[in-house]
């Protein structure tokens, strides 16, 4: 009989693996029922199920349930399985009956024991120093002695975001050793990120409401490594700056670690600078051409290409009008000195011929009205 019952808990677990519960025998007009129909167990907790063998065409003598651990109480055609602490793992039960035909009526059980991870654990695969945006790198995660292993889920997580979701398709019932990886790729944001790993037991209905969970402690990524970025254009338009005035280029620009600069300015310009902003606060025409800035780190480098134009200084505009009123006045006084001079050298010497420069010297006693010079 128990070579039968051998054979029988094989030829079903191989005919439906996934199933819990599972009926076998043809001519059957009805099939045992256990409850509940799916039986979820913590490794090391007691268990209990109940088989009614058939409520009719049948009786007690011709009924029964197979099991491999565990006890058996009968009450008619009803089964009661306990065990006080289930540790077997891959059991099954089979309740059974023969019906008026000769006919075993099966009904097969399938309980599953699960075991919550001893640990669980994240690294990346050989890589231990700095990464560098847009290169690949594996996070993987360890989980040690789980079961079964069908029923695990892994997610990967940087900080409070799922990066991933992975599933064991494997069909080993007994506690083992699993390890899941997934390939992802830094950006420069992600600059110390915190990963880690959950390990979940998705047990179905029949399992704990809330699935098991492990995690795994939190670990900080290496540094993330970029090269240098521009804050603004790399090749601006020319830049028009008068005589005197203050020069401001600027070169700042993103990178880690953190960029370094060198600039290359005109021939005439002898001075250096190691800054991201070249500032000349009087600009003269030795400053005119091209500055070239280079900013690099241990990733790469760029460069930033400035065209200076130094425009002779103008006086300023507002004084214009001022100069011209000046010189207006000054040559409207002068004419009106000459006119004055020439009516009274006129009224002293009538006839005859004079010198300008007796003219100059003549002594200034009467001034008299331009208007009336003639009538004199």
């Amino acid at each position: 009989m128990f070579s039968y019952f051998i054979f029988l808990v094989a030829s079903s677990v191989t005919f439906l693996r996934t199933h819990q519960v599972s009926s076998q025998g043809s001519n059957c007009t009805e099939y045992p029922v256990f409850t509940p129909s799916a039986l979820v167990v913590k490794y090391g907790d007691p268990a209990n199920v109940t088989c009614v063998a058939c409520q009719k065409d049948c009786s007690g003598d011709a009924s029964g349930l197979e099991h491999a651990v565990g006890k058996i109480s009968q009450s008619g055609t009803t089964m009661f399985w306990t065990v006080d602490r289930l540790t077997e793992w891959g059991i099954s039960l089979q309740c059974y009956y023969n019906n008026d035909a000769g006919v075993q009526c099966t009904t097969v059980l399938n309980p599953t024991l699960y075991q919550l991870p001893e640990s669980v654990s994240i690294s990346f695969v050989n890589h231990t120093e700095m990464m560098f945006e847009n290169q690949q790198y594996t996070l993987q995660c360890s989980v040690q002695n789980v079961a079964p292993v069908e029923k695990l889920n892994v997610t990967f997580y940087r900080g409070n975001t799922a990066l991933g979701h992975q599933q064991s398709n494997s069909e080993q019932k007994k506690p083992v050793n699993k390890t899941f990886t997934l390939d992802i790729t830094p950006r420069r944001k992600d600059d110390g990120a915190q990963y880690w790993c959950e390990a979940k037991l998705e047990l179905g209905p029949a399992g704990p409401q809330s699935p098991p969970v492990v995690t795994s402690e939190k670990f900080s990524a290496p540094p993330v490594y970029y090269g240098p970025e521009l804050n603004e254009p790399r090749n601006p338009d020319v830049i028009t700056v008068k005589e005197g005035d203050t020069l401001h280029l600027n070169c700042s620009s993103v990178g880690n670690p953190s960029p370094s600069y060198t600039w290359t300015r005109p021939k005439n310009s002898s001075s250096s600078y190691t800054g991201s902003v070249l500032t000349i606060s009087s600009v003269g025409f030795e400053h005119e051409g091209q500055y070239i800035c280079t900013v690099s780190n241990t990733v790469g480098n760029v460069t930033k290409e400035f065209n200076v134009d130094v425009q002779a200084s103008i006086p300023n505009s507002a004084a214009f009008p001022w100069i011209w009123i000046i010189v207006g006045v000054s040559v409207a006084v002068l004419f009106v000195l000459i006119c004055v001079l020439c009516c009274l050298f006129y009224k002293q010497n009538r006839k005859g011929s004079y010198n300008l420069k007796d003219v100059l010297r003549f002594p200034m006693r009467t001034a008299l009205p331009l208007q009336n010079c003639e009538n004199i």
